[in-house]
């Protein structure tokens, strides 16, 4: 008996058409690349891969110097510095008020603190195949441990900075509002549910590595 071919599907592609977006696809090409996509939208909801077993044997193989350096002696301290620094040079402008020079004092050391902690992702040494690459500091102090003495120190500046501007704000609404905002921006992306996978502002800036 002689059998029944069943004819042959035939598709056709167009080698320039880019294939459909899915999620799959998405994932593939991040960790394929080790690097996320930069995106020009300002808002964005991001979630960080998960490291790879080469990446956790790069991390371990060298000390990372672009983290270490939080828990050496007088890292701490530097912080205390900086911000009574600040407090100095906004209080000798001319005209401006304790209220405004606190105000300006914890903005300006939140918005460091953000960009330093929380923006730039990478490390500027080529010394361990860019295994931090898609890694900001906060995640790569401590190896990625939640809670440490050095983690627990700089959550707790940023708010005691809040409180005290606060009270030498005399609780005035409007410093408050502002406070608090550049507050949580910085405290926010510390917490352990928010870290590897941020949904706050992106961090779209790779520190250039020096070979």
């Amino acid at each position: 008996m002689p059998s029944t071919c069943l004819p042959a599907s035939s598709q056709t592609y167009d080698a320039g058409a880019k294939p459909a977006s899915s999620r799959f696809l998405d994932m593939t090409d991040r960790s394929a690349g080790g690097r996320r996509r930069r995106s020009s939208s300002i808002l964005q909801v991001y979630h960080e891969p998960l490291e790879t077993l080469e990446q956790m044997s790069d991390q371990a193989v060298i000390p990372n110097m672009n983290a270490n350096w939080t828990n050496a002696k007088g890292a701490w301290t530097i912080h205390i510095v900086i911000i009574a620094c600040l407090k100095i040079l906004y209080d000798v402008i001319p005209g401006s008020s304790q209220e405004a020079s606190w105000t300006l004092t914890n903005m300006t050391y939140m918005v460091g603190s953000y960009i330093m902690f929380h923006y730039v992702r990478g490390i500027p040494f080529d010394f361990n195949g860019g295994a931090f690459d898609n890694l900001n500091m906060w995640e790569q102090i401590d190896n990625g441990a939640q809670y440490t003495p050095t983690k627990k120190f700089l959550l707790s500046v940023p708010i005691v900075l809040f409180l005290l501007s606060t009270h030498y704000t005399h609780y005035d609404s409007t410093y408050f509002v502002i406070n608090f905002l550049a507050t949580l921006a910085v405290v926010i992306p510390k917490l352990p549910f928010v870290s590897k996978s941020p949904t706050y502002l992106p961090s779209r800036y790779y520190i250039p590595q020096v070979s």
